[in-house]
């Protein structure tokens, strides 16, 4: 099973970033949490709504900042330093935040909309 990096077709901003990971030159497939067959590969839908769910060839699942970095992980030289850089030690933490805070204003951030919006008991 190829590496697969899943997002939340209904966002604009969400769909904007995939787009922009597909040009990246990443080695996995992308594809939307809405036509994908979740419980078969072992992801949460209530928590892939809060946070972009990445299943790796093996068919481990990481979330939100975990993977970007495994998605990064999987390009060229530059990017897979970048993704074990995310989630060493203290950087994982400001990652982490740093991706919550994302998540929760993706709404009006360039390419998001209000349908972006999420539920303040999701973030």
């Amino acid at each position: 099973m190829a590496a697969l990096l899943l997002y939340d077709a209904d966002c604009a901003f969400c769909s904007r970033a995939a787009a922009y990971s597909a040009r990246l030159g990443l080695h996995l497939t992308i594809a939307s949490i809405h036509t994908t067959d979740l419980d078969s590969l072992g992801v949460s839908p209530s928590r892939a709504m809060r946070e972009m769910p990445f299943v790796g060839a093996d068919g481990v699942v990481v979330y939100g900042h975990a993977a970007v970095a495994a998605a990064l992980a999987t390009g060229a030289a530059p990017l897979r330093l970048l993704g074990r850089l995310m989630v060493f030690g203290l950087f994982s933490r400001l990652f982490a935040r740093l991706y919550r805070w994302v998540a929760a204003h993706r709404h009006q951030l360039p390419g998001g909309n209000a349908a972006c919006a999420m539920p303040a008991r999701d973030i």
